[in-house]
């Protein structure tokens, strides 16, 4: 099954009620989405997910790429065995990172060349090697993108991080 969206109503205001259709489920939208950053919800139970009727999580892409690595996580059975969860899978893009890890970060025309928080080693992230080299071995239903995030028009203007 592929990956779908159909969008069911739109108000004035630019609100939307949709459906998401993925091989791990239907989710309608708008939606809670629990964030799971390191493959894991805080603070609640796989029970207590399913009994708020959480039907995607939301994963971190950069975090779980320094630890425990995509080599890990794909040896294990990707992301929905390792996390224990049978539900949608979304994962963001490491685009936030770019702007609340600033100093930890430079930008080229290659991708954004970070050192990590955890250890200091150096790290070239880009969409491809996020795709290919990532998304991909992990086994994800859905792959959330921000596009052009580096060479958005608009990027200079944006507030700075604190």
């Amino acid at each position: 099954m592929n990956c779908s969206f159909e969008v069911f109503q739109n108000d004035s205001n630019g609100a939307r009620r949709g459906q998401l259709k993925t091989p791990h489920g239907v989710i309608e939208t708008p939606v809670f989405m629990p964030v799971g950053t390191a493959a894991t919800v805080k603070g609640l139970t796989q029970e207590a997910l399913e009994t708020l009727g959480a039907k995607i999580i939301l994963a971190n892409t950069y975090h779980l790429y320094l630890r425990p690595g995509h080599a890990l996580i794909r040896k294990l059975g990707g992301l929905h065995k390792f996390m224990s969860w049978n539900g949608a899978i979304l994962t963001d893009s490491g685009g936030y990172q770019v702007f609340s890890l600033a100093e930890l970060r430079k930008i080229t025309d290659e991708g954004v060349r970070f050192r990590s928080h955890l250890d200091g080693s150096e790290h070239l992230l880009t969409p491809e090697k996020k795709q290919r080299k990532f998304n991909s071995r992990l086994g994800l239903t859905l792959r959330w993108f921000s596009t052009n995030v580096l060479r958005h028009p608009r990027r200079e203007t944006l507030p700075k991080p604190r």
